[in-house]
């Protein structure tokens, strides 16, 4: 699993003209899967965002994780984190898990990570023709891929 975590001070997901997922404060995390991917992947990944000290501590250091501020999360799931531009001009997907395989890990991650934090996940809608709107603070952006652990 690949995840884009980017810290917002707000962030929204609309479909069809219909805001379906909303924050004010906390992170909107881009999930990609791929068909090697299983709940191990689920279970350290939660884990990395739910205590990432990302969140900015009251002297405006980055010291501080979801768990300690209970600021909210958007998912959205996005097979095109899992690009391959190695040959050409036109990104390859090949890496990317099928629909039937990604929808039910995309679900089970957003159930982990609600879970974990105690609160309500946003989401986008698996599929859909999403309009992500956000406004990055800081800005801080992370990527963490489950097959790359650093």
């Amino acid at each position: 699993m690949r995840a884009v975590i980017q810290r917002v001070s707000r962030a929204s997901v609309t479909i069809e003209e219909e805001v379906v997922s909303s924050i004010e404060s906390g992170l909107l995390v881009l999930l990609g899967i791929e068909e090697a991917d299983d709940n191990t992947d689920i279970e350290w990944l939660t884990a990395k965002i739910a205590n990432m000290r990302i969140l900015e501590d009251g002297e405006g250091r980055m010291n501080r994780s979801l768990l300690d501020t209970g600021d909210s999360v958007i998912v959205v799931s996005q097979f095109t984190l899992h690009a391959s531009t190695r040959k050409g001009n036109r990104p390859s997907f090949i890496r990317a898990a099928r629909p039937e395989q990604s929808e039910p890990l995309y679900q089970d991650f957003c159930e982990a990570l609600s879970s974990r934090l105690g609160q309500p996940v946003g989401r986008g809608r698996f599929g859909a023709m999403m309009e992500v709107s956000l406004i990055n603070e800081g800005p801080v952006t992370i990527v963490i891929d489950s097959r790359n652990r650093e």
